[in-house]
C-alpha cells in the first residue's frame, strides 16, 4: 500500500515538473522566435554606401530587395550590413529583410543624386517668323546612374539667334518636367535653344523661316513670244525673302477667256510667260495676298 502511494505521488510529481519544463520551453520558444528589430536609413542618395543594423545575436540570413537589385548573404545579428553604392545605384523603394526562425523587414528610399544630364526636346524643327506661342521646349533630368530627378529643379531656358541679344528665363520643374512656349522672332534664320541645370545642358536648333508672302507687286512687256511677267522680290511681312519654290499663281483675263500659270519663287523672284495676243489684264497672287494687276495693250 504504501508502496503503491509513494509511487503515485512520485508520477504527480514527474507530471507537475513535465508541465514546467514545457512552460519554460515555450517561454524560451516565444523569446527565440521574436521579430529581430532593423533600423535602416529613411532616405539615401543613390551611388552612396549605407548601413543596416539588427538587434539581438546570432547567425541570421539578410536579403534585399530593390528596383533592379535582389541580393541574400549570411549575417549576424546585432553587427551592421554594409550595403556598397554600387548596390545602391538605382532610386525607389528597397526592403531589407533579416531572417532567424522569423523573419523582420524595413523600408527605405534611394532618392537620385544631382542631375548630370539633360533630355530636351524643341518643337517644331521649323518655324515661321513673327508667330506667337510657336516654339516649344521640354526638358527632363537625369542623375550620373539615369535616375530621372523628381525632385525640384530650376531649368535655364535660353534662345538667341546670330547678331542678337540671347534671351533666357528659368523654370521650376514639376515632377521632374519644365516646359516652355515662345513666340519666334522676326528674322529668318537658325535660332539656338538651349535648356541647362548647372553644368548639365542640352542645345537644340529651331529654323526660323519667312511667313507667307505680305507684299506682292509685278511688272512685265510683251515680247516677240508672248509677255513676259514677273514679280519684285516676294517678301513676308517682316522683309525676310520667301523661300525658293514658294508659288506664285499669275491670272490672265483676255476678253472672255481667263488663264492661269503657276510660277515657283526662285532666287526671291517669280517669272512665267503668257501667250496672248489681244489687249490683257494679269495680276498675281500667292497664299492670301493679292498683288498688283497689270494692263497689257495689244499687238
Amino acid at each position: 500500500m504504501s508502496s503503491s502511494i509513494n509511487t503515485r505521488c512520485s508520477i504527480r510529481k514527474q507530471a507537475r515538473w513535465g508541465w514546467l519544463v514545457a512552460g519554460v520551453l515555450a517561454v524560451v520558444s516565444l523569446a527565440s522566435a521574436q521579430d529581430v528589430e532593423l533600423r535602416v536609413p529613411q532616405t539615401v542618395t543613390a551611388g552612396q554606401a549605407a548601413s543596416i543594423n539588427s538587434s539581438g545575436s546570432g547567425r541570421a540570413t539578410f536579403y534585399l530587395l530593390g528596383p533592379s537589385i535582389a541580393i541574400k548573404r549570411d549575417a549576424q545579428l546585432g553587427e551592421q550590413v554594409s550595403l556598397t553604392a554600387k548596390e545602391l545605384q538605382t532610386a525607389g523603394r528597397y526592403i531589407a529583410i533579416m531572417c532567424t526562425e522569423t523573419c523582420s523587414s524595413a523600408g527605405f528610399f534611394v532618392v537620385p543624386a544631382k542631375p548630370v544630364s539633360l533630355t530636351f526636346v524643341a518643337h517644331p524643327s521649323r518655324a515661321p517668323v513673327a508667330a506667337s506661342g510657336v516654339i516649344s521646349g521640354v526638358a527632363l533630368s537625369f542623375d550620373e546612374f539615369h535616375n530621372f530627378v523628381l525632385g525640384p529643379q530650376d531649368v535655364d531656358f535660353q534662345m538667341s539667334t546670330k547678331g542678337g541679344a540671347p534671351i533666357s528665363h528659368k523654370v521650376p520643374t514639376k515632377d521632374g518636367v519644365a516646359w516652355f512656349r515662345a513666340s519666334s522672332g522676326k528674322t529668318a534664320g537658325p535660332l539656338q535653344v538651349q535648356a541647362s541645370i548647372g553644368d548639365a545642358n542640352a542645345r537644340r536648333v529651331v529654323q526660323q523661316v519667312a511667313s507667307e508672302p505680305c507684299r506682292l507687286r509685278i511688272k512685265g512687256e510683251r515680247t516677240a513670244k508672248g509677255i513676259e511677267v514677273e514679280t519684285e522680290p516676294v517678301r513676308d511681312c517682316s522683309g525676310n525673302p520667301v523661300p525658293d519654290g514658294t508659288i506664285v499663281t499669275f491670272t490672265a483675263k483676255s476678253n472672255d477667256e481667263t488663264s492661269t500659270v503657276d510660277a515657283p519663287v526662285k532666287q526671291d523672284v517669280a517669272r512665267a510667260r503668257i501667250t496672248a495676243t489681244g489687249p490683257v489684264v494679269i495680276s498675281a497672287a500667292s497664299g492670301v495676298v493679292m498683288g498688283n494687276e497689270l494692263r497689257v495693250g495689244g499687238k
